[in-house]
C-alpha cells in the first residue's frame, strides 16, 4: 500500500515540477498566427514548436538567449506554451514608477515618461499615413543636437494660414528674397535689393 502511494505521489511530483519552468529561447518562427519558439527548458531538454502567447496589440521577436516562462498544462510537455519572454541583456532600466517603455536590442526606444512626456529615441523616424498627419499643438519646434542648423524638406506644396518668418534669407529657386532686384516701372535701372539697398 505504501509503495503504491509513493508511486502515485512520485508521478504527481514530476507533473508538478514540470507545470512552470524557466527556458532559454533558441529559435523563433514568426510567420504563423501564433509565434512558435524552440526553447531549452531543463538541462538537456530542447523543445520545438512551442506556441508563444502575447498580449493583444503587442508583438515582438525575441533574440536567441532571451529567457522565457514555460507552462505545461496538467504537467504535459506536449501541451506547453510560453507566456512571457524577457531579455536582461537589453531591457531598459532606471524607469520611474508608472513609466512604460518599448525597446530593442539596438537601443531604440519609446518611453512614456512621468509628467505627460513621450520620448522617442532612434536614428530614423518614418511615419506612414495614407491620408494625413495632424499635429494639434500650440507650438512645434525642430532643434538640432548641439545647437547646429536644422533642415526640413517638403516634397509638394506648403500652405500657411499665418505669417512665415525667418531670421535668414528665403530663396525661390535661385532668387533671394533679401538680395533680388527688378527693373523700375519707368524703365529705369534695376531697384536696389530689399535689404542692404
Amino acid at each position: 500500500m505504501m509503495r503504491a502511494l509513493q508511486k502515485m505521489h512520485e508521478g504527481l511530483r514530476r507533473k508538478m515540477a514540470t507545470l512552470v519552468n524557466r527556458a532559454i529561447v533558441q529559435m523563433v518562427a514568426d510567420a504563423d498566427g501564433l509565434q512558435e519558439l524552440q526553447v531549452q527548458a531543463l538541462a538537456d531538454e530542447v523543445m520545438g514548436r512551442i506556441e508563444r502567447m502575447q498580449q493583444y496589440g503587442f508583438t515582438s521577436v525575441p533574440l536567441p538567449g532571451a529567457e522565457a516562462v514555460l507552462l505545461s498544462a496538467a504537467g504535459c510537455r506536449s501541451n506547453a506554451i510560453v507566456v512571457a519572454v524577457d531579455d536582461r541583456r537589453y531591457r531598459l532600466t532606471g524607469l520611474q514608477g508608472g513609466e512604460v517603455a518599448l525597446y530593442t536590442d539596438e537601443g531604440d526606444s519609446v518611453v512614456l515618461k512621468r509628467g505627460h512626456l513621450i520620448e522617442v529615441s532612434t536614428e530614423t523616424l518614418h511615419v506612414k499615413a495614407t491620408t494625413r498627419v495632424l499635429f494639434e499643438t500650440p507650438s512645434f519646434a525642430m532643434i538640432a543636437p548641439g545647437g547646429g542648423a536644422t533642415s526640413a524638406s517638403i516634397q509638394g506644396s506648403l500652405h500657411a494660414t499665418g505669417n512665415i518668418a525667418t531670421d535668414a534669407d528665403a530663396l525661390a529657386g535661385s532668387v533671394s528674397l533679401r538680395g533680388h532686384v527688378h527693373p523700375e516701372n519707368d524703365g529705369g535701372g534695376p531697384t536696389g535689393s530689399p535689404v542692404g539697398g
